[in-house]
């Protein structure tokens, strides 16, 4: 989606509330994609796992009806967020009942959907994951299982996916997928009215069984279990300073067609992942997920639970972000700002790794961006290397990157040497990147200026980036030319700004130059050179 690969998948949200997080919080972040729970008819209760269990292909689910799910789209696309529809396809229900749209039906026969000849012929539940046909025509957890190798059921399957793209659907998680062939999704796909769509397949890794994720690349992407699994080892168990390298070398899925997550409704339940019990842990994890190449990030929003089964809060109305139980992950600063910093370094490689030999990790993103994690059990302060142009960088880790260059939080002065140092707290994290359009020009700032021992030459000004002619906030100029002080700082293109020098001594007490406040404008791209002298 215009280079902004990072899901966010809001668990049992209903449509309404999905609709208002895409216009408040996932297109303003720079999300890609939000995933919806499974949008039709199934079986009644109170269990999430219900939505899992369908009944008819109606959008007649606890989470909205159909022109509430087409008023979501629509307002995602608005807010430039594609829609990924959970697609339960692999099977029907484990008995028989009245659905949520008032569908009257029994295992295996689903007026106006199938009947009897359109389920596998195997009738028990799955017993052997070394055996390719077991796990792929009997039952999961005892659900009716479609004959997804029917060209009736295929064509079934494809109208379904078919009507959700009528109403502007971009792509679809498949559940269940390593429960079907993947020659019968493909065939499933090539029936759609777009075979180009997106897709996500859900196949769980299992070491040496017959069906392996990768056979599912030719249909689309796949989730990568193993990436979850591996950073919940790693960040219980292992040392941070492991995960140079983490990706694709690790065994995985190629970048380009895997899906990489920390955790999902499943696995936070069956304890396979890290989830959101675990804190600091959870959010450095998926700090981390963020900043890293691999993968597609999925980024989990669900609800606490109690015990596995728990439905969600409200039926599914989220009436405000951290209240009656909603997580909303996805809007946590230290993840939410890793989204914008993901897409402001497309198409970097890592560099510039930096480790302590323990649990303290940083590296850079070519010339774009730089993150630090700190996940021991104290503070670390260090000297980082970076990649980065000299200039003021937002810690998005702590604040929020504003329009203009300025920051609600703590800011960093990377020096022309690509350096900076930072103290970073146990737990916790520091990001800096290159805003995307604040990159193209800035201002060189040289003035000659005689200072005795102990002062020092600094630079304030009318715009954020300049601190707000807060003489707390003004940039420190370099002695390395000395006694021409110098400075380069990047700034939006065309911002014309008032600046002045000041010189600050030991104690902190400041001196201004005199005269009158100093002009300049950044050009639309390149530099301004700035040669001045003090002004005593």
């Amino acid at each position: 989606n215009n280079g902004k690969d990072v899901t966010a998948t809001l668990f049992e949200w209903r449509f309404d509330s999905v609709a208002q997080a895409c216009t408040s919080t996932l297109g303003p972040k720079g999300y890609g994609f939000v995933e919806v729970s499974p949008p039709q008819e199934h079986i009644q209760g109170p269990q999430w796992w219900t939505s899992y269990q369908p009944v008819s292909y109606r959008i007649a689910g606890r989470l909205g009806d159909r022109t509430s799910f087409k008023n979501m789209v629509n307002a995602c696309h608005a807010a430039g967020v594609k829609v990924i529809a959970d697609a339960v396809v692999n099977h029907m229900t484990a008995g028989s009942g009245t659905g949520t749209g008032g569908t009257a039906y029994t295992k295996y026969n689903y007026p106006g959907t199938y009947q009897d000849q359109d389920f596998h012929s195997c009738r028990q539940p799955i017993s052997n994951y070394q055996d390719r046909g077991n796990v792929q025509t009997c039952e999961l957890d005892g659900l009716a299982d479609l004959d997804t190798g029917s060209t009736y059921v295929q064509t079934t399957i494809a109208h379904y996916l078919d009507d959700l793209g009528s109403l502007g659907v971009d792509g679809y998680r498949i559940d269940a997928a390593k429960h079907i062939a993947a020659s019968e999704l493909a065939a499933i796909k090539a029936k759609t009215a777009n075979p180009n769509a997106y897709w996500v397949q859900e196949v769980i890794y299992g070491a040496g069984e017959p069906i392996q994720p990768s056979e599912y690349t030719g249909n689309g992407d796949v989730d990568e279990f193993r990436a979850g699994t591996d950073l919940k080892r790693v960040f219980t168990s292992d040392k941070l300073a492991n995960l140079s390298g983490w990706g694709a070398s690790w065994g995985y899925l190629p970048s380009g067609q895997a899906r990489s997550f920390v955790d999902n409704w499943d696995t936070e339940r069956n304890g396979s992942t890290l989830n959101y019990t675990y804190g600091n842990t959870y959010t450095l994890a998926n700090v981390f997920l963020l900043a890293s190449t691999y993968g597609s990030p999925n980024i989990y929003s669900g609800y606490t639970f109690t015990n596995r089964d728990d439905g969600p809060p409200n039926g599914g109305t989220v009436n405000a972000c951290y209240q009656d139980g909603w997580n909303c992950t996805h809007a946590w600063r230290q993840i939410a700002n890793m989204v914008g910093f993901r897409n402001a370094v497309a198409g970097t490689g890592v560099t510039n790794w930096w480790s302590n030999g323990g649990n303290a990790i940083a590296f850079g993103r070519g010339d774009k961006g730089y993150v630090a994690i700190n996940h021991e059990s104290g503070a670390i302060t260090q000297t980082f290397q970076t990649g980065l142009p000299a200039g003021t960088y937002c810690d998005v880790q702590h604040g929020d990157p504003q329009p203009g260059g300025g920051c609600t939080g703590p800011t960093y002065q990377v020096g022309v040497n690509g350096q900076f140092t930072a103290t970073v707290g146990a737990g916790d994290a520091v990001a800096l990147y290159v805003q995307p359009g604040t990159n193209v020009s800035g201002a060189s700032f040289n003035v000659n200026a005689t200072t005795a021992y102990g002062q020092n030459v600094y630079v304030v000004g009318d715009v954020p980036a300049l601190g707000g002619w807060d003489p707390a906030k003004a940039l420190p100029l370099s002695s390395a030319g000395y006694p021409v002080w110098s400075l380069a700082l990047s700034l939006p293109g065309g911002t014309a700004f008032q600046y002045k020098y000041l010189r600050k001594d030991a104690s902190g007490a400041v001196t201004w130059e005199s005269g009158a406040n100093r002009t300049a404008t950044a050009p639309a791209s390149g530099n301004v050179t700035l040669n001045d002298t003090w002004r005593p």
